[in-house]
């Protein structure tokens, strides 16, 4: 067990443009403690980038205090600008041939029984990346075959033949994000189509692939809108999705419109089930590696949710 203080960080609303503290539920963990040292200096001697951090993920103290982390793949600079998104924007380095195997050795040496890999968007690649993504899917099993594998993948730009490399690979669950309903993808995702994504959710099903996708809460989005994104990745063969709600990251960035009551993300939830999706995670601070290692069994009904979270 460790100890650490909470914090509030001052976000800028789309209303007024003036700076307030975040609400009560959306109070944050700082990274501390002897596990996150011991994921910090793997992730610092591997040479190794991790979402957590590109990404200034809120859960980064909670995780890494477990020792899971979500590593990222293909460097930390994205060919994309997306307008909700931390990770550096720009012209990526060279590919590293060698990253697949640091990767591996760095989850060998975590003992994780579950790990998540991501990677930033490389469009200037004729592969869009699945080469080193396919590399590193076997580069993992190789090294550390009882420990289960979630990879959450860009689009490709629909390529299927870069996706069929994913779904050859066979990780346990495939993830692609949505990130936010079908009104606001351009602005959200200036580069990303909405149902471009949706297809690549359903090759990935259409391969056998467990899938699951996230959506962000907080940007303008109406309530039916939400539904209908849910109900579309139904329809598109989304096994799991996660709904969190969308902190702004900089100034630089898309304000947030509002902070969503956890009251509304228990009801997504229940309608998710009810929708016949099989696991539906759901809350303010919910980010697509939450509680992943959760996601991976077939089959979750809303009793199992609900028993998990039980004291």
């Amino acid at each position: 067990m460790y100890f650490c203080r909470m914090t509030e960080l001052p976000v800028v609303t789309a209303v007024d443009n003036t700076r307030v503290k975040k609400p009560e539920w959306l109070r944050v963990k700082l990274p501390i403690g002897e596990e996150y040292r011991h994921v910090r200096s793997l992730v610092d001697n591997y040479q190794l980038h991790t979402i957590c951090e590109s990404g200034n993920c809120p859960n980064m103290g909670e995780c890494w205090g477990a020792g899971t982390a979500t590593f990222m793949i293909l460097g930390n600079t994205c060919t994309r600008s997306c307008g909700f998104c931390a990770v550096a924007t720009g012209k990526p380095e060279e590919v590293d041939w060698d990253e697949p195997q640091r990767v591996a050795e760095a989850i060998h040496l975590m003992k994780v029984k579950h790990a998540v890999i991501t990677s930033v968007d490389r469009d200037e690649l004729k592969d869009g990346g699945s080469i080193i993504w396919c590399n590193t899917i076997k580069a993992v099993k190789a090294l550390n075959p009882q420990t289960t594998l979630e990879t959450l993948i860009p689009d490709f730009k629909g390529d299927k033949e870069n996706i069929q490399r994913i779904i050859d690979a066979a990780p346990e669950v495939v993830s692609h994000n949505i990130e936010t309903v079908e009104s606001l993808t351009r602005q959200v995702r200036i580069q990303a189509k909405y149902w471009r994504s949706m297809e690549v959710i359903r090759i990935l099903k259409d391969g056998g692939m467990r899938t699951k996708s996230g959506i962000m809460l907080g940007l303008g989005e109406a309530k039916e809108e939400v539904i209908q994104t849910m109900t579309d990745l139904r329809d598109n063969g989304c096994d799991v999705i996660t709904i969190g709600q969308y902190l702004q990251p900089t100034k630089k960035h898309l304000p947030v419109h509002r902070f969503v009551h956890p009251d509304e993300f228990a009801e997504y939830r229940e309608i998710g089930y009810n929708l016949g999706l099989d696991y539906v995670e759901s809350g303010p601070l919910v980010r697509s590696s939450y509680h992943s290692e959760r996601h991976v069994l077939a089959g979750l009904g809303r009793k199992v949710w609900i028993k998990s979270r039980e004291p």
